[in-house]
């Protein structure tokens, strides 16, 4: 494997690399299924507000418009639902019961379904303007459940629909006149209720599945993070350990000492004791690199040339069958500039490498330009380049069209062919040999569409902007891939 310095004309990019990626949702298919549901308390709340609301307006009604309101048959309604939220806040006493719960929820709100289909039949129906109250709780069951049980509650609502049109009690109003409204109005309030429901219910699904996509694409991404810097900080435990065990150290290097002075020179005893202090300085000489923690003055992490980092990006993905050039440009009397070792740097960039290397047909570049206001890093396959299905959506969580790298597919032929060599042959025959390799991997590997948008997370907290476009060519029909990282050099150059 190959790194080299040779690219023509480093700031000649094509136009299309500073292009943004304009914001697309994503498939239907790729939507997650919610089961938290709502809490206990949650329910009980909005039940009381609910309760409270229907219990003014009968008031208001029959005191202030002395509507002819059936009283008795609407108060049993507004009493069933306080004894369920009674009970209800009776479970509240219970710890699990604290907690959000799916089935917990969609049991509740159909009985509020229930409970309002009642109170619409005794006044008027579909002629009564607050049917529509009976869009929300199935836009809730939309944002918070599964949706099969959103499905029932929606079939519901759908029911009590066709069931108010049938048969209601007729619309209270003014001096007991009656209000009889056509058939076709009460059919249009009927299919415009319904419609509410299915239209609002699906716009509360698609935002609370992008939304949920996207905690969970952050939480991987913090997740990451967080283990780049448990790494980093093995080297503050090392120098810790280092400090502990110098002690006891000291005191087996004493003690061999003494074992060799009171020991005949050429016997057994003093051919140990001298190998133990061998052994002994050893350890302190490895103790000593230990006790001197990064930060602390290692070039590495505090003085790091950007080739150097670049280098050290590469490194894990070389062998591979792929040559990987990395080069570093800067215009005449500037020097390379120093870095800072972020985390989320070195991290962000070894997935764009990966992500080229596996795309690549035989060549991936790593190019950076520095000038005295940008630090610019490209990302350059040679392969089919991005897909006009996937650009624009690039940068989203669980958006792939990742094949089967090159580093996956070595690794499984050679875990493949170490299983086949261990295998014992039985008893009496000669063992076959080993079949040839499958052109198929094992289903297992395959990206979850996670590697860019968390490189991009990562990149764009260091002051970085990431932007996407087509490459330099390839071989045949390829047309290559660009990623293009800029950050302003004084956010990542690291001041003396």
């Amino acid at each position: 494997m190959s790194q080299s310095e040779v690219r023509p004309d480093p700031y000649d990019a094509p136009d299309d690399v500073m292009s943004q990626f304009p914001p697309s949702a994503p498939s239907w298919a790729s939507l997650p299924r919610r089961s938290r549901g709502l809490s206990l308390r949650t329910l009980i709340i909005l039940r009381w507000l609910a309760i409270v609301g229907q219990t003014a307006t009968l008031i208001v009604l029959d005191t202030l418009f002395h509507f002819p309101l059936p009283r008795w048959q609407c108060l049993l309604v507004i009493l069933a639902s306080v004894i369920v939220n009674l009970l209800a806040m009776g479970r509240l006493q219970r710890v699990d019961s604290r907690l959000p719960d799916g089935r917990q929820t969609g049991i509740h709100l159909g009985f509020d379904i229930l409970q309002l289909s009642a109170l619409l039949a005794f006044t008027g129906g579909l002629a009564n303007p607050f049917c529509l109250l009976l869009v929300a709780p199935v836009t809730v069951a939309a944002a918070s459940l599964p949706g099969r049980q959103a499905l029932v509650l929606g079939l519901m609502v759908l029911a009590s629909t066709t069931a108010l049109f049938f048969w209601s009690m007729p619309l209270p109003w003014q001096n007991g006149a009656d209000i009889a409204l056509p058939v076709l109005y009460r059919f249009g309030i009927g299919l415009a209720l319904t419609t509410g429901v299915v239209f609002t219910a699906a716009y509360a699904w698609r935002v609370a599945a992008d939304a949920e996509k996207l905690e969970l694409a952050l939480a991987t991404t913090q997740d990451v993070l967080q283990r780049e810097q448990r790494l980093a900080a093995l080297g503050g435990l090392a120098a810790a350990a280092a400090h502990e065990l110098g002690t006891p150290l000291a005191t087996i290097q004493v003690v061999a000492k003494e074992l060799l002075r009171a020991s005949p020179p050429d016997g057994p005893i003093a051919e140990d004791a001298r190998l133990m202090l061998q052994q002994a300085e050893r350890c302190r000489e490895i103790l000593k690199r230990l006790s001197q923690r990064p930060e602390d003055g290692d070039p590495l992490y505090t003085e790091i040339g950007l080739k150097a980092l670049l280098n050290e990006v590469v490194d894990p993905h070389l062998g591979f069958d792929l040559d990987i050039e990395v080069a570093v440009h800067t215009p005449p009397g500037l020097e390379e500039p120093h870095v800072k070792r972020l985390a989320e740097v070195v991290h962000g960039l070894s997935a764009l490498v990966e992500n080229a290397a596996d795309f690549a047909a035989s060549t991936v570049r790593v190019t950076a330009t520095a000038d005295a206001q940008w630090i610019t890093i490209d990302v350059l396959d040679d392969g089919p380049g991005f897909a006009p299905d996937i650009l624009p959506r690039l940068g989203e969580p669980y958006v792939t069209s990742r094949p089967h790298g090159k580093s996956r597919q070595a690794l499984a032929a050679q875990l493949a062919a170490a299983a086949a060599a261990a295998r014992p042959a039985r008893r009496g025959k000669t063992a076959p040999p080993p079949p040839p390799p499958e052109p198929d991997i094992i289903p297992s590997q395959g990206g979850m569409g996670l590697g860019f948008f968390i490189a991009r997370t990562l990149l764009e907290r260091t002051g970085g902007k990431v932007v996407v476009g087509h490459g330099e060519g390839g071989p045949g029909a390829n047309r290559g891939a660009r990623v293009t990282v800029r950050w302003d050099r004084r956010s990542l150059e690291l001041v003396p």
